[in-house]
């Protein structure tokens, strides 16, 4: 795997980012983190999440389970 590829599998996305790949509403989605049927977030800091893009990929491609 080259220095790229492996930068994207690091990447956090933001909630707009999830948002952007994941059409559905900010409740819808909390409601789902909440809940176990998205993934959970990463803090990294007291008022800031973030989200493993490989996990929101993961999501994309295979759909809510």
């Amino acid at each position: 795997m080259d220095k790229k590829q492996n930068e994207n599998c690091d990447a956090l996305l933001r909630l707009p980012q999830v948002l952007a790949l994941v059409p559905i509403s900010r409740a819808t989605w909390w409601k789902g983190v909440k809940a176990g049927r998205f993934p959970q977030p990463v803090k990294l800091g007291p008022r800031t999440t973030a989200w493993r893009k490989n996990d929101i990929m993961q999501l994309v491609e295979h759909g809510i389970s």
